[in-house]
């Protein structure tokens, strides 16, 4: 009876020290692969100086990843932390319709162009929960999200080449809405960040439906699969004029401590 008396205390002492944890601080990271299209193209002031236009690349699918990790704690007034890392690169060859000017050199209409594309997307959320059950989560807060980058054109024939280098960071409004089915581990979300002012306009979004497949004291697991799209028109970031949208299936894992 005694040892029956212990081992009911034990996990009641292990259950309450794992929820106290959580209460205090719950780490989530998480890995996502996703297969991108992406359309649209880029420029440089000398195009738009040269009176030529913004030519519209093809792109070839690409393989990009996703890294993220957030701390989310009780403590009022003070925001939860999602630190977010994206690759963004695209690649592929045009034949071009129009003549275009990039970085000082002039590619002719008719021209065989590779052109690259290597982006990075660092966002730096700050959010607040608003809700925060098992059916419904509704956090908003801010998003700094930097964008390094290289754009790359080479003329196949001649060998003229170019790049572009350029960074800067856009100040974006942020929130993400999860409903879950209670008993089931299924889930679904939506997560977004948005900016419309003046001249530039991006967003940067993704749906998915989730499935918890272990669910313990120490950790849970989740499996995501979903669809993202980041839409990027910009003028002038760094001297760059950007406008691209990359998109596609993604698959990912989140683990919760």
């Amino acid at each position: 009876m005694n040892k029956c008396i212990m081992a009911v205390t034990a996990v009641a002492a292990l259950s309450a020290s794992s929820v106290m944890a959580d209460t205090l601080a719950g780490l989530y990271v998480g890995a996502q692969g996703w297969g991108t299209n992406a359309s649209g193209g880029f420029a440089d002031n000398s195009t738009f100086s040269s009176g030529s236009s913004m030519a519209d690349f093809n792109f070839d699918t690409q393989a990009n990843f996703s890294f993220y990790a957030a701390v989310e704690h009780p403590l009022p007034l003070i925001p939860n932390v999602k630190l977010s890392i994206t690759s963004l690169d695209s690649e592929g060859v045009t034949t071009l319709q129009s003549s275009f000017n990039f970085d000082g050199d002039l590619y002719s209409s008719g021209s065989k162009v590779r052109s690259e594309a290597e982006l990075k997307s660092t966002d730096i959320i700050l959010y607040y929960e608003i809700f925060d059950n098992d059916l419904v989560s509704l956090d908003v807060g801010l998003n700094g999200k930097y964008i390094d980058g290289t754009m790359y054109v080479k003329d196949t024939d001649s060998n003229t080449e170019s790049e572009q280098a350029f960074s800067g960071i856009v100040p974006m409004v942020y929130s993400r809405v999860q409903v879950g089915l209670p008993f089931t581990g299924l889930g679904v979300y939506a997560e977004g960040s948005y900016l419309s002012f003046d001249d530039h306009k991006m967003s940067d979004y993704q749906v998915a439906v989730t499935y918890s497949f272990i669910e313990s004291l120490a950790v849970d697991m989740t499996f995501q699969a979903g669809y993202r799209s980041v839409d990027i028109d910009i003028d002038d970031l760094d001297g760059v004029y950007t406008d691209m949208t990359v998109d596609g299936p993604f698959a990912g894992l989140e683990i919760h401590f």
